[in-house]
């Protein structure tokens, strides 16, 4: 079955190349041509992945992005002609997975597709993703077959689902999670409950590595969590 993507472009002659394009490598296009628009479709069918201007008549992409952040953790891929850095962490600060400036090549654009599209599908649940039992981050060891984890030599006794939270921020590096997949995840999908229960989580996390943790668990407001790892092992994780 081929990848659905929702382009999202007001721009008729970049909206028309690209769906031709889009077309010939395979993928199923649907087209929005406002935040209004983009907004209705993307409810009506989550596609598997979107392409989003930036420079939307009305609202802005950077604000559609924050908007279906928070309900769905869909790969994105920001569109916008303007080179610049501001741009690049508003975007990917609302929770973007990816930013490529106009004009670009469409090879690129591709190859960047099938990047994040292959992220998403190892993160989604059944995957079979291959997370190791050995994880260590500057001095924090963790062993997740024994469900241990330890800093600086120290034990660091944690509840189970602290555990599970902290395992899944450190084999994600770098990734922004919102609640509700969060909820997914770690809690899985029969969970009932308040998502502000991922809210306090973090908290007794942050608490119990206050100050010491080779890692941080950056809150990306509006959206949910990201967890950098402070090793040499990010970019391989």
């Amino acid at each position: 079955m081929s990848r659905q993507v929702l382009l999202v472009e007001d721009e008729p002659n970049i909206r028309d190349t690209l769906r031709f394009n889009l077309s010939r490598e395979g993928y199923t296009v649907r087209e929005a041509r406002t935040a209004e628009e983009a907004l209705r479709s993307f409810r009506s069918t989550p596609p598997d992945i979107m392409l989003l201007d930036v420079m939307l008549p009305g609202m802005s992409g950077f604000e559609v992005c924050r908007i279906i952040r928070q309900e769905s953790v869909v790969p994105i891929i920001m569109l916008t002609a303007k080179d610049q850095e501001l741009d690049k962490v508003l975007g990917l600060g609302v929770g973007a997975d990816d930013y490529i400036t106009k004009p670009f090549g469409l090879q690129e654009l591709f190859a960047r597709m099938t990047a994040v599209l292959r992220r998403a599908d190892k993160e989604r649940p059944g995957s079979g993703e291959q997370v190791p039992e050995l994880d260590q981050v500057g001095g924090l060891v963790m062993d997740r077959a024994a469900r241990t984890v330890s800093l600086d030599g120290e034990e660091v006794k944690l509840t189970a689902r602290e555990f599970d939270l902290l395992s899944f921020f450190l084999a994600h590096p770098g990734r922004v999670h919102t609640r509700r997949h969060l909820l997914q995840q770690v809690w899985k999908y029969n969970y009932v409950g308040d998502a502000k229960t991922v809210d306090v989580h973090v908290r007794w996390l942050r608490r119990k590595f206050a100050g010491r943790a080779p890692f941080e668990i950056v809150t990306v407001r509006g959206v949910g969590y990201r967890a950098d790892r402070h090793d040499n092992l990010q970019a391989s994780a």
